[in-house]
């Protein structure tokens, strides 16, 4: 997965699945993206980055279920009160971990709390929701950048993976989310 480079083939995939969608905003441009990376200190992914100047700034209906959501914004649901989002700083995941299974959290409830906040705020933007609590986000800084991941408040888990048996088999990427929901496959194939 190469994440400085917009690989001409998968903006094409993109453009096939999304562009005609009905549903489909138009491209925000490169001034806002570039805008966006500023104000944030960021650089995003690719072919996320080129996706949202030049093809579609987003769907107003799903998938995700509510839509993919406009760069910079957050779903209805995301709450008021939470943390500022720090794209900047790096995703802090490397793998999954659903602390909801923790029977014994190595952490102390205030490092604990600090921890999943940093998952749902720190090094990604949001993609949208499913509802429910469960949001899809695309990293944007650290060891995860390009890689989506599904975060819920039961833990997080990344689409596609290079271990055996992932939760969530696919193609990593923005691009392997896309296709994916667009050819209707179960998230989780073997639930």
């Amino acid at each position: 997965m190469n994440t400085e480079t917009c690989d001409p083939a998968e903006l094409a995939a993109l453009r096939e699945l999304l562009a005609s969608h009905p549903d489909a905003a138009p491209p925000a441009g490169w001034e806002a993206v570039r805008s966006f990376e500023a104000e944030h200190g960021v650089v995003l992914p690719e072919p996320y980055r080129t996706f949202v100047a030049e093809v579609g700034d987003g769907l107003r209906a799903g998938p995700p279920y509510y839509g993919l959501l406009p760069l910079a914004q957050t779903p209805p649901d995301w709450g008021a009160g939470r943390p500022e989002r720090r794209l900047a700083e790096p995703f802090p995941l490397t793998e999954a971990w659903v602390w909801e299974d923790d029977e014994d959290p190595a952490l102390p409830e205030e490092e604990f709390e600090a921890w999943t906040s940093a998952v749902f705020d720190h090094g990604s933007l949001l993609l949208g929701t499913d509802g429910c609590g469960m949001y899809w986000h695309l990293v944007v800084t650290g060891p995860q950048r390009g890689h989506v991941w599904q975060i819920a408040g039961e833990g997080a888990l990344p689409f596609g993976s290079h271990v055996a048996d992932p939760p969530m088999p696919g193609i990593p990427g923005f691009t392997g989310w896309v296709t994916h929901w667009s050819r209707g496959q179960d998230w989780f194939p073997d639930a």
